[in-house]
């Protein structure tokens, strides 16, 4: 079923914009357009555009999706799996950073509630 960008972009949940954008990042091709017509987007590029969504709710970056985008014509190749691998090794390491803020931010507002105030905070902010 071809479709116009902005039957494409409701579609696939996005805006327009976002379907330009992602046209110029190569991660979709723009179609050619007719003479005194609109361009008209395929099935495909609706796929592509779900499959762009649901790589970017997994953490990868768009270059990290454009590279899974190139390896989809063969998913034997082991280099989608080293891009997924190197992706975890980030949220890993993410999520273990945000685990010592939260114990340190902890250990701040309990201390904060101990002194009825804001001055532990404010005086580890300062590094005092």
């Amino acid at each position: 079923m071809a479709m116009t960008i902005g039957r494409l972009a409701k579609a696939a949940g996005v805006n327009v914009e976002t379907v330009r954008y992602y046209q110029r990042r190569g991660l979709l091709t723009e179609p050619r357009k007719p003479p005194g017509g609109h361009r008209r987007y395929s099935d495909d590029a609706l796929r592509r555009i779900e499959f762009i969504r649901r790589a970017q709710q997994l953490g990868f970056t768009l270059d990290e999706i454009g590279q899974l985008l190139d390896y989809a014509n063969d998913p034997a190749r082991k280099e989608g799996r080293l891009v997924a691998e190197k992706r975890l090794e980030v949220i890993e390491s993410r999520m273990a950073e945000l685990g010592r803020m939260r114990d340190e931010l902890s250990r701040l507002v309990a201390a904060c509630r101990r002194a009825r105030g804001a001055k532990p905070l404010l005086d580890f902010l300062f590094g005092e």
